[in-house]
């Protein structure tokens, strides 16, 4: 598949879209947005995503956005990857993982950059970002207990798109307060991401 273009910008979950593309060995082009200058709020921008938000999956059929979409999206086109699960119960478990990251944990670590989406007073802004820390360490404690421990990977022993979205994730533990050594195999599962090609080339920059 051709023409795709990624919308993104680094330390984002776009980084698991990045990553996805990478190990898929798609063709796609990458566009860098500054999210620090706003171009996320540029006429330009808002015509291809009006959330203002990344990531963005620009396709032949229209342009797609949200992480859990857009790594279903790239799995599915690639199958050859074997990027998710082939039978119903196997990709819905994916889905369901990739959910939780969505719903839950970016949402628990959002609100310690992005606390003024909930509220305008600063001490109420404050009082949120102060339990960021505490809302991320139970949100690691469920993916350690309950996810990881049958294999190396988010599902066990096959590689998903899942397991670079919990890498993306993972990596903003130390912004938010939290030392990532403290889940031992949330760590190792990171430490192992590191090694793959295809994190290398889409952590590059």
């Amino acid at each position: 598949m051709t023409n795709l273009t990624l919308y993104y910008a680094p330390g984002t979950c776009a980084q698991a879209v990045h990553i996805a593309l990478e190990e898929a060995g798609a063709r796609y082009e990458a566009v860098r947005i500054d999210l620090a200058a706003g171009e996320q709020r540029s006429t330009s921008y808002l015509a291809v995503n009006p959330k203002g938000r990344v990531p963005s999956l620009v396709t032949e059929r229209g342009t797609l956005t949200e992480t859990p979409a857009l790594l279903a999206y790239v799995a599915r086109c690639f199958p050859q990857a074997r990027l998710a699960p082939s039978d119903a119960f196997g990709f819905a478990r994916m889905q369901e993982f990739n959910s939780y990251l969505a719903s839950t944990v970016h949402v628990a670590h959002a609100h310690r950059p992005r606390a003024s989406r909930w509220a305008d007073e600063p001490e109420a802004q404050a009082a949120m970002q102060r339990k960021v820390p505490a809302n991320m360490t139970e949100c690691f404690e469920f993916i350690e207990q309950h996810w990881l421990g049958d294999g190396p990977w988010v599902l066990g022993e096959q590689y998903t798109v899942a397991d670079g979205y919990l890498f993306t994730i993972a990596g903003w533990l130390k912004s938010d307060g939290v030392d990532i050594a403290r889940f031992a195999q949330v760590h190792a599962h990171s430490q192992r991401m590191r090694e793959r090609p295809a994190v290398m080339a889409a952590t590059r920059g």
